[in-house]
């Protein structure tokens, strides 16, 4: 489950804080709305593709499990 106003690290090692989660108006699939800790860029993503695990074969030094993962 993704939280906003939580901070979340990307497996490459950015930090974004979730602003929301919103809904595409003709699709209704579930978007990732999230900002870029430092920075003011604002960026959307799909809520399936924000919480999948990261692609081992891909990515095989990462030790992240999943492409975003929420730090405490």
């Amino acid at each position: 489950m993704v939280e906003k106003n939580k901070v979340y690290r990307h497996f490459k090692g950015n930090l974004y804080l979730v602003i929301d989660v919103a809904k595409h108006s003709e699709t209704e699939e579930d978007y990732v709305v999230y900002k870029e800790i430092n920075s003011d860029k604002l960026w959307i993503r799909p809520l399936a593709m924000f919480i999948e695990k990261v692609d081992k074969v891909k990515y095989p030094t990462v030790t992240q499990e999943y492409r975003f993962e929420r730090v405490d």
